[in-house]
């Protein structure tokens, strides 16, 4: 993979954070200039504090960014291209969460979501390239509604076949897909 000197991949992780085997993780270790945006202390299901976490990283950075989000990441950053301005080279949105349906068993309720600013999911285009890869069997988001919220937000859709959520529970630590499509958007 080539890489100009002077981009920065942001990575954005989902509501589960940093987790070591992800393959946010491993990407991060690969590539030459990688940050990810740090875990909150506090107020850990608010959207809004997300959000900034992610806004307050952007600042330290200069030069093009790349950003790689994962699940609530995804809805992270376009929660934030709804309320910010900065040029972005473009976002690899992988495996979005959708924050509108019922999730399985030890993710926050729909009510929990909606009351800490998560929904309703953003659907204005994104100001930047984008593609949107998603799982026909994430059991966070239907294939259905990932091909709607591609659309909305003039993202380019990744059919990327039965691979669960996209994270260690599926089986995925390293995940090789994820670089031939950063290249794409380089």
């Amino acid at each position: 993979m080539h890489i100009p000197e002077d981009i920065t991949f942001l990575l954005v992780p989902g509501l589960r954070e940093h987790v070591p085997e992800h393959w946010q993780t491993h990407l991060q270790a690969e590539l030459p200039r990688a940050v990810c945006v740090k875990p909150l202390k506090e107020n850990k299901l608010s959207c809004a504090a997300r959000v900034e976490a992610l806004n307050d990283t952007l600042a330290a950075i200069e030069g093009p960014v790349i950003i790689v989000a994962h699940s609530a990441g995804v809805m992270i950053t376009v929660h934030w291209a709804q309320r910010y301005q900065r040029p972005i080279h473009g976002a690899l949105l992988a495996a979005p969460a959708d924050v509108e349906e019922p999730m399985p068993a030890g993710y926050p309720t729909l009510e929990q979501l909606s009351s800490h600013g998560w929904a309703p999911i953003p659907i204005a285009p994104l100001p930047f390239p984008s593609i949107l890869a998603a799982s026909r069997n994430d059991p966070l988001a239907r294939f259905e509604k990932a091909r709607q919220m591609a659309v909305a937000w003039g993202s380019r859709l990744v059919d990327l076949g039965e691979v669960g959520h996209l994270n260690p529970a599926a089986g995925f630590g390293p995940w090789p897909g994820a670089k031939p499509l950063l290249q794409q958007l380089i």
